[in-house]
Protein backbone atom coordinates (compact mmCIF):
# COMPACT_ATOMS: atom_id res chain seq x y z
CA UNK A 1 0.00 0.00 0.00
CA UNK A 2 1.45 3.42 -1.01
CA UNK A 3 2.20 5.54 2.27
CA UNK A 4 -0.08 8.31 1.00
CA UNK A 5 -3.11 5.37 0.46
CA UNK A 6 -2.17 4.49 3.79
CA UNK A 7 -2.01 7.84 5.38
CA UNK A 8 -5.48 8.92 4.42
CA UNK A 9 -6.87 5.96 5.52
CA UNK A 10 -5.38 6.47 9.21
CA UNK A 11 -7.10 10.20 8.54
CA UNK A 12 -10.78 9.13 8.18
CA UNK A 13 -10.08 6.53 10.71
CA UNK A 14 -9.03 9.77 13.24
CA UNK A 15 -11.75 12.02 11.76
CA UNK A 16 -14.49 8.90 12.04
CA UNK A 17 -13.00 8.48 16.04
CA UNK A 18 -13.42 12.36 16.82
CA UNK A 19 -16.98 12.78 15.59
CA UNK A 20 -18.04 9.34 17.69
CA UNK A 21 -16.32 11.00 21.05
CA UNK A 22 -17.52 14.75 20.23
CA UNK A 23 -20.97 12.69 19.93
CA UNK A 24 -20.60 10.96 23.22
CA UNK A 25 -19.34 14.37 25.29
CA UNK A 26 -22.58 15.74 23.77
CA UNK A 27 -25.00 12.61 24.41
CA UNK A 28 -23.29 12.99 28.49
CA UNK A 29 -23.54 16.62 28.37
CA UNK A 30 -27.04 17.71 26.95
CA UNK A 31 -28.69 14.05 28.32
CA UNK A 32 -30.42 13.84 25.15
CA UNK A 33 -29.80 10.15 23.07
CA UNK A 34 -28.49 10.01 19.51
CA UNK A 35 -29.64 6.87 17.87
CA UNK A 36 -27.56 4.03 17.13
CA UNK A 37 -27.96 4.49 13.41
CA UNK A 38 -27.28 8.22 13.05
CA UNK A 39 -24.25 7.95 14.86
CA UNK A 40 -22.71 5.23 12.59
CA UNK A 41 -24.15 7.01 9.37
CA UNK A 42 -22.23 10.28 10.12
CA UNK A 43 -19.39 8.65 11.37
CA UNK A 44 -18.78 7.16 8.00
CA UNK A 45 -19.68 10.12 6.53
CA UNK A 46 -16.79 11.72 7.99
CA UNK A 47 -14.37 8.90 7.54
CA UNK A 48 -14.93 8.97 4.18
CA UNK A 49 -14.79 13.05 4.17
CA UNK A 50 -11.74 12.61 5.96
CA UNK A 51 -10.01 10.32 4.05
CA UNK A 52 -10.52 11.73 0.52
CA UNK A 53 -9.86 15.28 1.91
CA UNK A 54 -6.51 14.12 3.22
CA UNK A 55 -5.80 12.01 -0.27
CA UNK A 56 -7.00 15.48 -2.28
CA UNK A 57 -4.64 17.91 -0.25
CA UNK A 58 -1.66 15.91 0.90
CA UNK A 59 0.30 16.80 -2.25
CA UNK A 60 -0.68 20.29 -1.08
CA UNK A 61 0.51 20.51 1.72
CA UNK A 62 3.52 18.27 1.71
CA UNK A 63 5.41 21.21 0.27
CA UNK A 64 4.53 23.26 3.44
CA UNK A 65 6.15 20.89 6.10
CA UNK A 66 9.26 22.35 7.65
CA UNK A 67 12.50 20.64 7.27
Amino acid sequence: MEPRTKASLLWGVVGGLAFLVLVQGYELLAGTPVSLSAKAGVAVAVSIGATLASYRMQPRLFGNESP
